[in-house]
């Protein structure tokens, strides 16, 4: 009897464990659910206070974020800096060719002096480079067949160019010629390429120059040669040069820059109001009084106006002069600085 009754004793208090267990449990996960729903509701009331002040801050005219390169600088700054607007509109933008060359003498300056008689160098009185003058003694000569000396004597004015003899030494072909050339008048001869022909014509407007001289001439063609070289395939045009201060010298390196023809187009700006900036080409429009950079697409050029094809339309204001004032103030805001006003 006693057996059983610690039976009956020992189910009793299982059964009061399970539920004592269950129960705990129901109250836990009714804990964590209210937990829960208060922290969403929170995050929830916290996102609206969000979107209340975004929005808050967009009825207040908030700029948006492309706006910041948008740089507003005042009149006397432009005008400290020399910053000059204009109004986008059409131009004519000369086309030019680019040629090369040398300078060459004036054929027509030249004179090629030869000894008279073969004989015996006796005296040499010139140097290669000396200027001589017209009647000027350049060597004396005694004759083979007469044994008579005679003179070597210049028929023009102007620069030695080549001399070759030597007292004693016995000439009498055409390598002992003395060469003399005024170069007070010089030529530039540019080579022009067969595909360039119908382009080049006689009286076209050139810009000489050449890396050894900050001297540009400007002239016009007077003669295109009438055939081409067969080992280089190319015809060649001259320009005379005014060489009175010796400045072009025979033999120089030089660039030529034809004007070939002048097309109208849209709109040109100088050249200097593109600038680079972030990889692409841009210009600098006036955007309610302050200025920002345009991505803009590019067709012909020369060394003064651009055409401008997409990007830039007829009428608005840009930066015509100074643009790099502007590029200038937008790296630095890049790298922490602040916009000139």
């Amino acid at each position: 009897m006693e057996k059983k009754n610690k039976f009956i004793f020992l189910f009793i208090g299982i059964v009061i464990g399970v539920v004592i267990a269950l129960t705990s449990t129901y109250l836990f996960d009714i804990g964590i659910a209210g937990g829960s729903h208060k922290e969403n509701h929170e995050m929830n009331e916290s996102g609206h206070d969000h979107e209340n002040e975004a929005d808050v801050e967009d009825e207040h005219g908030e700029e948006p974020h492309g706006d910041e390169e948008s740089i507003n600088i005042s009149d006397e700054v432009m005008k400290e800096f020399g910053i000059e607007l204009q109004i986008a509109g059409g131009g004519n933008i000369a086309v030019h060719k680019d040629l090369t060359g040398e300078i060459v003498p004036n054929t027509y300056n030249v004179a090629h002096i030869v000894p008279r008689f073969a004989g015996i160098v006796k005296e040499v009185y010139q140097r290669i480079g000396d200027n001589i003058k017209k009647g000027d003694k350049i060597a004396t000569i005694e004759s083979n067949e007469s044994l008579v000396t005679y003179d070597v004597i210049s028929s023009i004015d102007g620069t030695i160019l080549e001399l070759h003899m030597t007292p004693g030494e016995l000439i009498g072909d055409d390598k002992h010629i003395v060469m003399v050339a005024n170069l007070n008048n010089v030529w530039a001869e540019l080579s022009i390429y067969q595909q360039d022909l119908g382009k080049i014509k006689v009286g076209q407007n050139v810009e000489i120059t050449s890396p050894h001289s900050e001297t540009v001439f400007k002239g016009k063609l007077f003669y295109i040669s009438p055939i081409v070289d067969e080992a280089t395939r190319t015809a060649f045009a001259r320009v005379k040069l005014n060489n009175t201060k010796g400045i072009w010298k025979p033999g120089m390196f030089i660039s030529g820059s034809v004007l070939t023809n002048y097309k109208k187009v849209k709109i040109a700006v100088p050249v200097n109001a593109i600038q680079i900036l972030d990889g692409e080409r841009v210009i600098f429009i006036n955007d309610n009084g302050g200025f920002r950079p345009q991505v803009v697409t590019l067709g012909l050029e020369n060394n003064n106006l651009i055409e401008v094809i997409d990007g830039l339309h007829v009428g608005e204001e840009y930066v015509s002069k100074g643009a790099y004032t502007f590029k200038s103030e937008i790296l630095k805001e890049s790298f922490g600085g602040g916009h000139a006003h």
